[in-house]
C-alpha cells in the first residue's frame, strides 16, 4: 500500500461502516486481518485461503447496524483475501437471503479490492494511536496460522489492550493471533511445527485465561479441506502449550464461547455471531 494513501483510506473505511451511526456513543472497533492468501502446509503444499465471510461480515453488520465505526487493519496494509469456500447458505444458517445481504456489504465496502481497499497497516495503527479504539476483532479463516501467529506489530498492539483492558474478541483459527505477543513468538511455534511440543513461555500475557480456538477435533473433521496436505501444527495444541485453559463444545461444530476479563473468543464459524453480541454488549 502506498503510505500518502492511508490517511485517506482510514477516511474512507469510517465514512463507510459510519453511515449509520446513531450517536455520540459510538465506539471505534479495530478489525485486524490477516494479509495471506494462501495458508504453507507441512512439507511444502500452499493451502489458498483467506478470511472465513460469515466470520468477519456478520460481526462487521451487527456494529454497524449498532451504530459503531470500524477501521480494518492488517499487518502490512495488504487488501485482505476472501476464502472462497465460506461462500455458502450453510454458514448463514442456510439461509441464502442472509448469505446475499452479508456478501453484497462485503462488497460495499470494497475490502477484497487490490486498488480500493480501505484496509491500513497495523504501522499506522500505532501511529494514529491505540488510545483511538475501543475494541479489537479478529475474524478466522485459516490464513491468521500464516502471519497473524507471529506479527510484531500485532504483538504490539494485543498487549497495549491487555493492558488497558480493553476488549479483544477472536473467533475460529483467529485466537491464534494471541500467541504474536509472545517476545519469541517464532520460537515458540518453529518448535511446535518441528516436534509438536513447545516449551511454556514465561512471558506470555494471556497465560492462565480461559479461551477456546477451533478445536482438534474439528480440524480433523476439516482436513479433507486441504486437499490431502497437513498443517504444521492445530491453534487448540498452540494455545494450550502456550498456558492458555482451553475450553470446547460438547459436539463438533456447535457454538461455543468463552469470556475472560477482557478476552472473548469463539470456537468456530458458528460462533462468530455469539462473540459478535458479547463485543456489542461490552461496547454499550
Amino acid at each position: 500500500m502506498n503510505p500518502r494513501n492511508s490517511l485517506g483510506r482510514m477516511a474512507l473505511a469510517t465514512a463507510l461502516v459510519a453511515a449509520t451511526a446513531g450517536g455520540a456513543q459510538a465506539a471505534n472497533v479495530l478489525v485486524v486481518l490477516s494479509d495471506a492468501s494462501a495458508l504453507e502446509l507441512r512439507d511444502g503444499p500452499l493451502f489458498s485461503t483467506g478470511f472465513y465471510l460469515n466470520e468477519l461480515m456478520q460481526p462487521v453488520k451487527l456494529l454497524q447496524d449498532a451504530g459503531h465505526r470500524l477501521t480494518f487493519a492488517t499487518p502490512l496494509g495488504k487488501a485482505p483475501s476472501l476464502d472462497r469456500a465460506s461462500v455458502d447458505a450453510a454458514y448463514f444458517a442456510d439461509d441464502a437471503a442472509s448469505l446475499a445481504t452479508h456478501q453484497a456489504l462485503l462488497d460495499r465496502l470494497k475490502l477484497i479490492s487490490a486498488s480500493e481497499s480501505p484496509v491500513i497497516s497495523l504501522s499506522r495503527v500505532e501511529q494514529i494511536g491505540y488510545g483511538q479504539f475501543d475494541a479489537v476483532y479478529v475474524p478466522g479463516g485459516h490464513a491468521p496460522m500464516q502471519d497473524l501467529l507471529t506479527s510484531r506489530p500485532l504483538g504490539n498492539l494485543l498487549r497495549a489492550f491487555h493492558a488497558a483492558g480493553k476488549t479483544t474478541a477472536l473467533v475460529c483459527h483467529g485466537p491464534i493471533a494471541l500467541l504474536s505477543t509472545l517476545a519469541k513468538a517464532d520460537d515458540f511455534t518453529r518448535q511446535l511445527a518441528q516436534s509438536g511440543r513447545a516449551e511454556a513461555p514465561s512471558d506470555w500475557i494471556y497465560a492462565g485465561y480461559r479461551m477456546t480456538v477451533i478445536s482438534n477435533q474439528e480440524e480433523e473433521l476439516a482436513k479433507a479441506q486441504l486437499a490431502g496436505g497437513t498443517m504444521k501444527f492445530y491453534p487448540q495444541t498452540a494455545l494450550q502449550q502456550a498456558g492458555g485453559h482451553y475450553g470446547s463444545n460438547a459436539s463438533a461444530w456447535a457454538p461455543f464461547m468463552v469470556v475472560d476479563r477482557e478476552l472473548i473468543t469463539g470456537q468456530n464459524p458458528a460462533s462468530a455471531l455469539p462473540v459478535a453480541k458479547a463485543l456489542l454488549e461490552r461496547l454499550k
